[in-house]
């Protein structure tokens, strides 16, 4: 009578806890599935605010080294933002201003970029003629003639009027969202720690927030002085080369190469136009490109593995998933956010633990199970009574 109701009260927690996985499981699957949404229709509040987180954590270390030092936090915050504000905008008016005048250049270059295109586009011409007959073989003309009609690109300066207002909000916002987090940084830190229920808790939370930091902290500045290493020695074998503006082409290569593997890709692209617009042999405009490939793959192969180590190393398919979501989710700074939030999340979900959903979906008796038998075995084992010297009934 004891086994049979210790089996039924099995089952039913069993039971029990099935359905509750499964509520969670569901429930989250609707989250996961409704969150890019929520971030793509949020754009205007969430970029600005995980940018603004992203820029914070990475400032930290500077902000604790200045708290050191007797700086009160308020102005150590101050300091630590305007550090990062003169630095940034010195590098986009480095790059932004000589690219203005590559813009309007473009127009008047084009006859040179089809002069030195022209083996490739007599190729392509003749391959396009070739299907367009085998073509003709097999289905009738349609009639009539469809017209494109291109219209004549905005200006830099147009295109960047038209969006100033919204960013320039957007970069206030998140100015104001940094500063506010680093100044309370020291005592949100020591709240969150010590409003613990236990030690144990306290000390775990004090682990996530310390790996979390130091994680990102270390990935963004190991990767920018890579990058702007990078940047300066293309920039020196560009102005080699004699490539126009090579301090513009170096801050592109190194702004481009945050993104891993879309970004030197669109380098590539970027300094190869760049080239055929200068140099009137093909050929020889083949050597930006070709120079940056060259940089690029011993930096990622060899420079990177030996700074970034195994500590911060991340799958390739974690990084190209999170590259393709944040892509779509917020465009080009998405993509420039990927790993910083691919970092963090990883930490907090390496300290906290990670679902184990394979198993709830593939382990053997964790989905469907038969009805025990009143008969039956329990499914835990059980401890027999203990006698206590009773006479039974």
């Amino acid at each position: 009578m004891f086994r049979t109701m210790m089996a039924e009260r099995s089952a039913e927690a069993l039971r029990r806890d099935r359905l509750l996985a499964a509520i969670a499981l569901f429930a989250g699957l609707g989250v996961a599935v409704a969150t890019p949404f929520a971030l793509q229709a949020g754009a205007g509040f969430f970029l600005p605010v995980s940018a603004a987180l992203v820029i914070a954590i990475a400032l930290v270390p500077m902000l604790e080294w200045l708290e050191r030092r007797g700086v009160p936090s308020p102005l150590a915050a101050f300091v630590s933002i305007v550090t990062f504000l003169g630095a940034a905008n010195a590098a986009i008016a480095a790059i932004v201003v000589p690219a203005s005048r590559w813009f309007a250049l473009l127009p008047e270059r084009v006859v040179r970029i089809r002069h030195n295109l022209r083996p490739l586009i007599e190729l392509y011409t003749s391959l396009d003629r070739f299907i367009s007959n085998t073509s003709a073989t097999f289905m009738h003309p349609k009639a009539g003639v469809r017209t494109v009609t291109l219209e004549t690109p905005n200006s830099l300066l147009d295109i960047v009027a038209s969006s100033a207002p919204v960013a320039i909000v957007q970069m206030f916002f998140g100015v104001l969202v940094v500063y506010f987090f680093l100044a309370g940084w020291t005592r949100m830190r020591r709240r969150t720690i010590t409003s613990r229920g236990s030690f144990t808790s306290a000390m775990a939370t004090a682990r996530v927030i310390q790996e979390m930091v130091g994680a990102t902290s270390t990935y963004l500045a190991t990767i920018t002085l890579i990058n702007i290493t990078l940047g300066l020695l293309t920039a020196l074998a560009f102005w080699l080369v004699g490539l126009p503006d090579p301090l513009m082409w170096g801050g592109i290569v190194a702004l481009f190469n945050y993104m891993p593997y879309l970004g030197p890709i669109m380098a590539a692209i970027l300094l190869s136009l760049g080239g055929l617009m200068v140099f009137r042999d093909a050929w020889y405009a083949a050597l930006p490109p070709l120079i940056f490939v060259g940089c690029h793959l011993i930096e990622s192969n060899l420079i990177t593995p030996a700074l970034v180590g195994r500590r911060l190393t991340i799958n390739p398919l974690l990084i190209l998933i999170a590259l393709s979501f944040w892509s779509w989710v917020w465009g080009p700074v998405g993509a420039l956010l990927a790993v910083p939030l691919l970092i963090i999340a990883k930490t907090v979900l390496d300290a906290a633990g990670k679902p184990d959903i394979a198993g709830f979906l593939f382990e053997d008796g964790t989905l469907t199970s038969p009805m025990p038998d009143a008969a039956a075995e329990p499914a835990f084992p059980v401890a027999p009574p203990v006698d206590t010297g009773s006479v039974p009934d």
